[in-house]
Order: C-alpha cells, then structure tokens, then sequence
C-alpha cells in the first residue's frame, strides 16, 4: 500500500507517497511494485550493498487535471504552438492551492538534489512505452532560503506538465495511433542517487540492463542479456553517448575495439552531474538547466575513478587496471568487472531474474549506485532501482538463409538485424547523401529528415531511413541527433558506417527501447558488413524530394523485407 504523504518525507521510514487523487501513473505504480519485491526478495548475498528504490512522493493524477482546468491551459495544450509558447504558458500558471502546503512541507525538511520525473498514465507500457519522450528536471535544492527551492521545485513540475504536450511527445501519440486527449501526467519527486564532490553531485556508476540483447556477440545469446555502464549521472546512457557495453553472462570478455587506441576514441570521456554551485542562466524550461557535462578528468580530484578506470601508457601503447599511475584514464569498468571489487554484475543478475519473472517478460532497468569509501559503515555501497519496464520480443517463426542476403535483387542485407518478421508494404526510401555528409552538420541533417518525416507521416506511407552513425545520439559527432517525433513515420532504419563514423550500437537509450516497443527492424551496417547497399539501384529511383543532406526517392513497387530474429539477419530485396 502507498501511503499518503504526511509531511515527514524522508524522516522516517516511509519511503513512498503521494500528494492529492487520482491515479499513480507508470512510472511510479512500476515503482511502487518493485519496492514490494525488493523487500520480498533475498539478497542477503549483497549484505555490504543498500538495495532499494529512491525515496519519493508523487502528486497524483487530479493535481494534474485541477492545474490543467484552472489555468484553462488546454486550449495552448493542444495547439500547435511552438514548445517554449506551450511550455512558458505552464510557467506562467499556478498550481492547485490544495497541494502548495504539503509541497512546502516537503522542500522545507528536504536539502539533497531531487528529480522532476513523469508518471504519465501511459507510460511504461510494453507495447507503447513513451521512453524518453516526457520531461525531467534535476534540480540541486541547495539554496539557502526554502522559498527559492519551493519555487524551483514547483518549475520542474510545470516543465514536467508541459512536456505531455510538447512536439515529440504529440508526435509519438500519432506514431502510436493513440489520441493525446486522454493522457494525464503524475510526477515524481525524487531524491537523487549520489553524493557532493565540491560543485557537483553525480552517482559513481549509473546504467541500463536489458535482460534480453537484440545484438549479441561472439558466443553469447540474446538470453543472456546486455549492460550499459556509465560514469555519473545516466543521461549519457539514455541519450544515446557512449558507454560500456557487456553481457553479463561474460563480465571480462572485451567489447570487438579494433585498438586501444579505439578505446580512448570509443568509450566515455563526458560527464552529467548536477550544478551544486553558481547556477547558469536562468532557464526554468531547458531540461538541463542545473545540469553540468565536464570531461571525467574533472573527476580525478573527487576520487571516483579508481574503482572504474583503467589507465593508457602511452609509451606501451597498453592499459594498466586502475588509476595509480599517470596517463589517460579509459573507463572501461575492469576493476569492477574483473576484479570483482564490488558484486554489481552479480547483483544485476540477479535483479534482473527477478524483476523477468515478476512481469513475466524480458525486462529493461535503469539503475544508480554510490561507493562510500568510509569502511566503518556496514553497507558502503547504495544500488537505487530508477526504473524496470518490459520489453518486447518478437517471436514469430521467420527463417532465413544466409544466400538470400546476396542475391541478385537484394537492396540491403545485415546480419546484425533488430527485429523479426516479414513485410512487404513499403515503397519510400529517404537516405542521407553520402557525397555531402559531414558529422558537423548532423543536426541540419535531423532537420531535413524530419520535414521529410512530416509529409510521409501525414499521407500515411511508411519508409526506409538509412543513414550514417548512431540514430538518436545526443551527441551530434556519434551520429544523426535525431528525436522520435523526426522519424515517428519509419518502418524500418538502416545504420549505416563510415571510416570516422563506426560507433558500437547503443541498446541502453531510451530511443532503442521505442524501436523494439514499436517493433521497427534495424538494420546495422558496420564497416565489417558483407553485404554492401545498393546505392545505384537506389539512386536511379524517381527522386520524390531533394534537399542539400537529405534525399527522398520512391519504388514503383513494393520493397519485401524478410527479418530472422533467431539468426539477427535481414534482407530488404526490390
């Protein structure tokens, strides 16, 4: 049972509350269910690790109606106003009188860092999850009065309220088929996992796990699952940056870096921790506004690479394990993983075998952890659970042999293919031009393809997008920073590699977990790929629309696409 909050938020016992009526929303009844389990469930394995869900409070659903009505914002809601018209308009508004006195409550007995989160009524769902698509907000919560933190308090949950009607998301609720106008937005206040290093406070690990792994390597099985590690806060990892990327079958098995010198270039060198000293400009409608992203050399004073590091000697061209010595660190996690210094894989296991058979389902988790390095306390180590959605796996029997990736009338093939199933409905192909494609201009490239993504998306016809580097990064030199609401109308997407464009796909972004959910078929291309694009054929098409990156060319017939998810190969045959 969830209590309702009583204004002792975190001095007692009670992990969990709520503020107002209504409903709790995905996110927070997910999360509400996985403290019940974690309390059930035997881990006394890991009796040096605190194991536990992030205090919080959530104001349920009719907050959100009663600020909807009262401020009659439903008119710009559902408008198309441009996102900071929407989002300064829910600024401008006041929320309910009725919750002012708890919310006061609250963030006069509560100092550490909170996160604004979203627990829409929709989300988490396993077949329309809505991953990545609402807003959070981070906010210090270190000012000295308690009505400057009110108020930054009460500007999260307006930016969180605003984000159920901004773009992306109206664009994923037409992808979806479903009809904005019956969404409500619960929020979460939530404290964050870390801990203050002078101006920042971040976690010393933050990740995903994915029980199931549509890309699996060398002798592992889509079984056996996949974890994304990162150093800091997890927006790395859910946008898109790098990460590093295992199976937790095999924790020592490297990932296929052609060098170590590829390892400098292709692992974490960024971090996310929340702004604890002088704030930037204030922006109370910019989702990173109390956020900070330094180079990980930032964290050398802090102490917290020792435990994640390994260190490159340049004059041996080799990495030591550890960070005793000078040089370039690379956070490749071995002396977690090899050493065994700490039980996270062990953990994540098992965590992961649970939460699979609560829900009956292959499972996602986000999760964060601090290591304390006092060795007096009984439990030195803290693992928060953010979140645990289900995933989608399709199991339709399709089989495919590997000739029929070479045959005369084949367009594309892969054998490193999300997805399964066959298709044949599918006459559009927008691609990105590779005589005018420069990494620096990625996110021009995102703007043409999503002018593109409008008109096919509006006469209902589905397409193949390929283009080069990681779709949906953040970081526009990975890849094309593309959002959802830019590409909601593709069928099927093509990543394809270039020599100074040849990224490890990320399966720990929230934009992943909607390919999978939607059920879209990925195709991967790395430089390895057997299999090269038909680009003649391709381009001897009727060019429907061309811009200066971005082309749209269109089949007289039908394109058929034949997807093996046992094998992860795929053909796109004319």
């Amino acid at each position: 049972m969830i209590n309702e909050f009583n204004r002792t938020f975190f001095d007692d016992e009670q992990k969990i509350s709520f503020i107002g009526e209504g409903e709790l929303g995905g996110k927070a009844s997910s999360l509400k269910f996985f403290d019940d389990i974690l309390k059930e469930s035997d881990f006394t394995e890991f009796d040096e690790i605190q194991i536990d869900i992030p205090t919080f409070t959530v104001l349920r659903t009719d907050v959100f109606d009663d600020f909807m009505t009262q401020n009659d914002l439903y008119d710009i809601a559902y408008s198309d106003s441009s996102d900071d018209e929407i989002a300064l308009a829910f600024q401008n508004a006041s929320l309910p009188f009725s919750v002012l006195g708890d919310l006061r409550e609250l963030i006069s007995k509560v100092n550490v860092p909170l996160a604004i989160r979203s627990s829409s009524m929709l989300e988490d769902a396993k077949y329309k999850p809505f991953a990545g698509i609402y807003g959070t907000k981070m906010i210090p919560n270190n000012q000295f009065d308690s009505d400057t933190r009110f108020t930054k308090m009460v500007e999260g949950i307006k930016y969180v309220y605003a984000s159920t009607f901004l773009k992306d998301a109206k664009e994923y609720f037409t992808a979806s088929g479903l009809d904005i106008r019956t969404e409500k937005m619960a929020v979460i206040i939530q404290e964050i996992i870390g801990n203050r290093y002078g101006d920042k406070f971040y976690p010393n690990l933050s990740g995903v796990g994915k029980s199931y792994n549509y890309y699996p390597i060398n002798d592992t099985l889509p079984e056996d699952g996949v974890i994304n590690l990162g150093f800091g806060l997890g927006k790395t990892i859910v946008d898109g940056g790098f990460s590093w990327i295992y199976c937790p079958k095999c924790p020592n098995k490297k990932p296929p870096f052609g060098s170590v010198t590829d390892m400098l270039k292709l692992t974490q060198t960024e971090f996310w921790s929340v702004n604890m000293g002088e704030p930037s400009a204030y922006d109370p409608i910019k989702e990173t506004e109390y956020m900070l992203k330094e180079n990980i050399h930032s964290a050398e004073e802090d102490n917290t690479l020792q435990n994640l590091a390994s260190t490159y000697d340049h004059a041996t061209e080799r990495l030591t394990m550890g960070t005793g010595r000078d040089g370039a660190r690379v956070l490749n996690f071995a002396p977690l993983l090899s050493l065994e210094l700490i039980p996270v894989n062990d953990l994540l296991k098992s965590l992961m075998k649970v939460c699979e058979e609560k829900m009956n389902s292959p499972v996602e988790i986000e999760f964060a952890m601090t290591f304390s390095q006092d060795s007096s306390l009984e439990k030195p180590y803290r693992f928060g659970l953010l979140q645990v959605r289900p995933m989608v796996v399709n199991d339709t029997d399709v089989s495919l042999e590997r000739s029929e990736l070479s045959s005369e009338d084949t367009v594309i093939a892969s054998e490193h293919v999300l997805g399964n199933g066959t298709s044949s409905n599918i006459q559009d192909i927008v691609f990105v031009k590779h005589e005018t494609f420069d990494p620096a201009n990625t996110k021009l490239i995102a703007k043409e393809i999503a002018e593109i993504n409008t008109k096919l998306l509006s006469e209902k016809k589905p397409y193949i997008l390929i283009g080069y580097g990681r779709w949906g990064s953040s970081d526009h030199w990975l890849g094309i920073p593309v959002t959802w609401s830019q590409i909601s109308g593709a069928s099927i997407i093509v990543e394809a590699s270039l020599e100074n464009m040849n990224i490890e796909f990320s399966q720990g972004s929230h934009f992943f977990h909607n390919l999978t959910s939607f059920k879209i078929q990925y195709f991967y291309l790395p430089l390895s790929n057997d299999f090269p694009i038909d680009w003649d054929w391709i381009r001897s098409l009727e060019h429907i629309t061309d811009l200066e990156f971005v082309s749209h060319v269109k089949y007289d017939k039908t394109l058929k696409t034949i997807v093996d998810g046992k094998s992860r190969s795929g053909v796109i045959k004319k």
